[in-house]
Order: C-alpha cells, then sequence, then structure tokens
C-alpha cells in the first residue's frame, strides 16, 4: 500500500483529562504530511471526525461517561478504516483518547471478515486497557478498548459493527505494561493474550519480545494492526501524554519494535493515541508521533 489515509479522531470523552482532542492537529502541524511524502506515500486526507463540544453534552450523559457518543465516533470511524482498506490505503488514526481503538479495530476485523480472514493485534501501551464496567475504579471509557474488542465490556461497543468479539485473544500482543488496577490483573491473566511486562523487555530486550510479539500477531491471520498508546513510552521521550508512567519503553526500543512490524509486510493499519499537547514540552511529543509513524512504515537508516 503507497496510499495511506489519515483518519483524526480529536476526542477526550473516553478520559478525565482533557487535551488529546488536540491530538490529530499537532501531529498534522508538526509535519506528518511531509515526512510521509518523503518516505514516497500518497497521503489521502480524511480529515477530522466530527465530536460535538464537551460542554454542549448533557449532564445525564457525561454522567454515563459519553458511552452513547463514544459509541457514534467509533461507528463512523470503523466506516472510514473499512473504506480506507477497501481502496487498498493503509490507514493511520490519530487520536484522541484510547477509547477510539474500539472503532479502528472494528473496521479492520470488519474488512477481513469479508474475506474470511483474521485479524491479530499488536498494542503497545503502560496500561492494560482491560476493565470492564464491573472492574473500573473511574468508568473511563479509554480504560476498557482492548476488553471491548475482545467480547468483554459494554453491550453496544462490544457488538460495534454487529459482531463479537473483533479478535481472537490468541492474537493479540500487549507491550509494556507497567500498571494494572487490582481486578484488571485477574482479566489480563484469563483473557488468553500474550502479554509483555517492562520487566520481561528489561529481562530480555526488545528484540526478543517482538519476535515472540510478532508470532502471535501473525499466527493464522492475514495481518495486524498496531494500536500505539503515546503512554506506553517513557515520559522522558514522550512527555505529552495524559496519564505518564515512570520506567517505560526507550526511544530506540520503540524504534525497533515499529522497524520491525514493518519488516513483516503484514501491518495492515495502525493509530497513535493518547498524544495531549497541553502536557507536551517544546512539541517535542508530537514530533516524535511522527517519527514513530515513519519507522512503522518502513523508513530504514541506509
Amino acid at each position: 500500500m503507497k496510499t495511506v489515509s489519515i483518519i483524526g479522531v480529536p476526542s477526550d470523552l473516553g478520559a478525565n483529562m482533557r487535551g488529546a482532542n488536540i491530538g490529530p492537529s499537532a501531529i498534522r502541524i508538526a509535519g506528518l504530511h511531509e515526512k510521509l511524502k518523503v518516505l514516497g506515500f500518497s497521503v489521502d486526507e480524511r480529515g477530522d471526525i466530527l465530536l460535538p463540544l464537551r460542554e454542549s453534552i448533557s449532564l445525564d450523559e457525561a454522567a454515563k461517561k459519553y458511552q452513547s457518543v463514544i459509541k457514534t465516533v467509533c461507528k463512523e470511524l470503523s466506516d472510514h478504516v473499512y473504506e480506507s482498506l477497501k481502496l487498498n490505503r493503509k490507514p493511520i488514526v490519530l487520536g484522541g483518547d484510547h477509547s477510539i481503538g474500539i472503532g479502528t479495530i472494528t473496521g479492520v476485523s470488519k474488512f477481513l471478515r469479508d474475506s474470511h480472514q483474521k485479524l491479530g493485534l499488536i498494542w503497545i501501551d503502560a496500561h492494560a486497557d482491560m476493565n470492564t464496567p464491573s472492574t473500573t475504579h473511574t468508568g473511563n471509557i479509554h480504560g476498557m478498548p482492548l476488553a471491548t474488542v475482545l467480547g468483554l465490556g459494554h453491550d453496544d461497543l462490544v457488538n460495534l459493527g454487529g459482531f463479537a468479539p473483533k479478535i481472537d485473544p490468541k492474537n493479540v500482543a500487549l507491550i509494556g505494561i507497567r500498571t494494572l488496577d487490582s481486578e484488571e490483573k485477574d482479566i489480563c491473566k484469563r483473557s488468553g493474550i500474550r502479554y509483555f511486562t517492562m520487566r520481561e523487555i528489561d529481562e530480555r530486550g526488545m528484540h526478543l519480545v517482538m519476535q515472540d510479539a510478532l508470532k502471535v500477531a501473525t499466527d493464522g491471520t492475514a495481518g495486524f494492526h498496531l494500536s500505539f498508546d503515546i503512554d506506553g513510552m517513557d515520559p522522558l521521550h514522550a512527555p505529552g501524554v495524559s496519564t505518564p508512567v515512570t520506567g517505560g519503553i526507550s526511544l530506540r526500543e520503540a524504534h525497533l519494535a515499529l522497524e520491525m512490524m514493518a519488516d513483516t509486510g503484514k501491518l495492515l493499519s495502525m493509530e497513535f493515541v493518547e498524544l495531549n499537547p497541553m502536557c507536551d514540552v517544546e512539541h517535542k511529543t508530537a514530533r516524535l508521533v511522527i517519527d514513530l509513524v515513519q519507522s512503522a512504515l518502513g523508513k530504514s537508516i541506509v
């Protein structure tokens, strides 16, 4: 795919902290289009999905953590992703908080289901995002998307697109986790996914971890989706996130992981989420996201 579709989802409704809704604009302003064209890609800019202002949403909907609005956003995102893949264009989704992953993965999974194929998933994150409505401490949906696409959670989100689950847990690799809620740990252990904690990355190194993760994501699948939460990286390199957690993935570890994904030729789509320009330092994290996208698309040193 030498054409990429850029889809912005300026939503921070899945989180308490404001600011992720301006992430897509910050990434574009930092020069995303220009860097993609240098790599030889044509760019299909699909613009941003329109969202209501948080201040304009009813108090009743706010009390429900904006669930119905998030469902509508994810449905539209799913359609954009599906259409892009049908046109043989690689979707690059710019978030936005991580609740949008429900929409992206629904769209890719639906595209593969049309030809009876399976999807793999690599999820990079400091958090597992495996909470459910019965375990969450906050109710925020950005802490639930991985559980949701695996078939656990709010029924209307779980069944988005008319099918569930979106993905087989044996084809899911979760990388970089280092802070989980107590109940979430149990869900993660029982889920059947393969998770790689920061301790395992420290002990084995990113190269061996990625070899295992890629085996998981490509075992019997037509390809895989990358869901990259920027807080998966250490705040030293990525300060511009809403929920920073120290001791994360280093700059070179992140680039190695993405370069190895690109080498497979099986990366179908990707999303980069939870950039919060309100917390950034001199646009450092926005520029980092562009560097990461380039590595995922095959940028090489020589």
